[in-house]
C-alpha cells in the first residue's frame, strides 16, 4: 500500500489591503454621526442643574480635582470632603476634570470629554473591524452597529469612569492587532531571506499597547484583567509564529527571546504609568491618607507592618488596602443589594439594563436607561459560538483577538459573581461583539444566489440582502428605542411599549 505524504503547507504573510479614499470617507462620515449623536441634547439631563445616578460620586471628584490643579504636570487631588473613600484611581476624574475648568461646574463641563471618548469608541471600533478583516465594508458594519449601540451611547453621556476604560482597551486591542500583523510580516520577511529564527527588533505597537493598558489601569483595576489576557495572547501568537515558520524548540525560543519583551511592554509599562498616574497625590500633603501613617490610622488598621514603611508609600499602600477591603465587602452575601444589580450571565443577552434617570409626570416619563440595543446584545451568545467554531475548524485567526478581548471583559466577573454587579461593567463587551458581527456580516455577505427580483433595481445576492436588512434592523431598533437612550418624554402607553421584557423595568 503506497502512503501519500503531504507536505506543510509554506507560510504565508499577512493580507494587506492599502488604505483607501474610501476608508477616508466612510470612517469620517461615521466619526461625524458619533460626535452628533453623541453631544446632542447632552445636557438634558439634570437634577435642579446637579449630577445625576452615580455621576454624584466622580463629578464633585473631578471638580476637586479642577480646584487643586498645581500645574500641568501634577495636576490636582481629590480631597474628597464628601465621602470616606474614593475607590478608584484617579485618571478618569483627571480626565473629566478638563471638561470642567473649561466649561465649569455644569453638566456641559462634567460630560464634554465623556463624550468625546464615547465618539472615539465609535470609530476605533471601526478602526479595529478594519485592521482585523482589511476591508473598508466591514469597517463600515461595525461602525454602523456601534453608532447604534445603546449601551456604547448612554455610557459616553454622562460624567462616570467606564466610557474612558473602554476607549483605552479598544485602542489597546488595535495596537496589539498592528502587532501581531506586523510581527508576522517580519516572520514571513526574514523566512523569505532564509532566517528561521530571527530577532523581531523594537516592537512600537505593543508598546503602545502597553502604555493603553497603563491608562486603563490607571481608570479602574478592572484594567489588570486586560494586562492579562492581552499579555498572553501576545506571548502565545509569538509561540505559534515561532512554530509555523519551522524554529526549533520554539517554547524555548519564545520564552528567551518574546516573553521578556512581553513583561516589560504589557506589564512594567503599565505598572509604571499607573503609579504614574498618582504623581498629585504623593506631591500634596492634604490628599486623601498622605499621612495615614503619622496620624495613627495605620496603627489602628488590619495592615499594622505598613508602619515600617516610608510616610507616603505606607500612606498609599493603605489607601490600596482599603479600597480592595471596599470592593470585597461589596457583595450580595454580605447584605448588599441594589434594585438594578445583575450578574455577568445576564449580561449576555442585556436582560437587566440600568436605569439612569427619571422624571416622571401623571401621564408622562422621561427616562434614560443603560440599554443595550437587542439587534446586537442578543446576537452575543450566537456570535461567540460562530467565533469558536470559525477559529476551530476554518483556522480564521481575525477572530481570536477580539475573543480574548470579550473573555478579558467577561471570564473576571464569573469568578466574583457574589460580588454587587451592574450592566455597565459589561459596556468594554459591546465593540469586542460588534467586530465579531461585523466579520460574520462579511462572510455572509459573500454568500447566496443572485435575488432575480432586485436585479433590475441592484445586482445583489442574498446574502448581501441579508446583511442590509440585518443592519437596517439594528438602526431602525436604535430609532424605535431612542426615547429611553436619550431621555425623551414620552406617554406612559409608548413607555410600556418599548418595555419588552419584565426584567427590563
Amino acid at each position: 500500500m503506497k502512503l501519500t505524504v503531504t507536505a506543510k503547507p509554506k507560510p504565508t504573510a499577512p493580507v494587506t489591503v492599502s488604505w483607501t479614499r474610501r476608508d477616508t470617507a466612510t470612517t469620517l462620515f461615521v466619526a461625524v454621526l458619533a460626535l452628533f449623536s453623541r453631544f446632542v441634547g447632552l445636557t438634558t439631563a439634570k437634577s435642579n442643574g446637579t449630577p445625576v445616578f452615580d455621576e454624584k460620586h466622580y463629578v464633585p471628584q473631578a471638580w476637586d480635582i479642577a480646584r487643586s490643579w498645581f500645574n500641568p504636570v501634577l495636576g490636582g487631588i481629590e480631597s474628597n470632603p464628601g465621602y470616606g473613600l474614593v475607590v478608584h484611581p484617579p485618571l478618569a476624574k483627571r480626565l473629566e476634570a478638563l471638561g470642567e475648568m473649561v466649561f465649569g461646574y455644569t453638566p456641559l463641563g462634567w460630560r464634554f470629554v465623556a463624550a468625546l471618548f464615547s465618539s472615539a469608541v465609535v470609530v476605533f471600533t471601526m478602526l479595529l473591524a478594519r485592521r482585523l478583516s482589511q476591508s473598508w465594508m466591514i469597517a463600515l458594519f461595525a461602525g454602523t452597529m456601534a453608532l447604534c449601540d445603546g449601551v456604547l451611547l448612554v455610557i459616553g453621556r454622562f460624567g462616570m469612569l467606564d466610557v474612558f476604560i473602554l476607549l483605552f482597551v479598544v485602542m489597546a486591542a488595535w495596537t496589539l492587532a498592528g502587532d501581531m500583523r506586523e510581527v508576522h510580516q517580519r516572520f514571513h520577511d526574514a523566512y523569505e531571506k532564509g532566517i528561521v529564527n530571527p530577532r523581531l527588533g523594537f516592537r512600537w505597537w505593543r508598546f503602545a499597547t502597553g502604555v493603553l493598558l497603563g491608562l486603563a489601569l490607571s481608570v479602574k483595576w478592572s484594567g489588570l484583567y486586560y494586562i492579562a489576557f492581552f499579555g498572553l495572547l501576545s506571548s502565545f501568537y509569538d509561540l505559534w509564529l515561532r512554530h509555523r515558520y519551522g524554529v526549533k524548540n520554539p517554547v524555548k525560543e519564545t520564552l528567551l527571546k518574546d516573553v521578556p519583551s512581553a513583561l516589560a511592554s504589557i506589564v512594567l509599562i503599565p505598572a509604571v504609568l499607573y503609579v504614574w498616574s498618582w504623581r498629585a497625590w504623593f506631591a500634596s500633603e492634604t490628599a486623601v491618607y498622605r499621612h495615614a501613617l503619622s496620624d495613627g490610622t495605620i496603627a489602628d488598621s488590619d495592615w499594622t507592618w505598613l508602619s515600617k514603611l516610608p510616610e507616603a508609600a505606607a500612606g498609599w499602600f493603605y489607601y490600596h488596602f482599603s479600597v480592595l477591603k471596599f470592593h470585597s465587602e461589596l457583595t450580595s452575601s454580605s447584605g448588599h443589594s441594589h434594585p438594578w444589580d445583575s450578574k455577568p450571565w445576564s449580561w449576555l443577552v442585556a436582560a437587566r439594563p440600568i436605569l439612569y434617570y427619571s422624571a416622571n409626570g401623571d401621564e408622562t416619563r422621561r427616562t434614560i436607561y443603560l440599554f443595550g440595543t437587542p439587534a446586537i446584545w442578543w446576537l452575543t451568545v450566537p456570535i461567540l459560538l460562530w467565533a469558536v467554531w470559525a477559529w476551530v475548524t476554518r483556522k480564521d485567526r481575525r477572530v481570536i483577538l477580539p475573543l480574548v478581548a470579550f473573555g478579558a471583559g467577561f471570564l473576571p466577573w464569573l469568578a466574583a459573581f457574589d460580588r454587587q454587579m451592574y450592566f455597565f461593567y459589561a459596556a468594554p463587551l459591546a465593540p469586542f461583539t460588534i467586530v465579531l458581527i461585523a466579520l460574520a456580516l462579511g462572510e455572509l455577505s459573500k454568500r447566496g444566489a443572485p435575488v432575480t427580483w432586485l436585479q433590475r433595481i441592484a445586482p445583489i445576492t442574498s446574502g448581501q440582502l441579508a446583511v442590509v436588512v440585518y443592519l437596517a434592523t439594528v438602526i431602525g431598533m436604535f430609532l424605535y428605542f431612542s426615547p429611553i437612550l436619550y431621555g425623551f418624554r414620552i406617554p406612559n402607553g409608548v413607555y410600556d411599549q418599548l418595555m419588552w421584557l419584565p426584567s427590563w423595568r
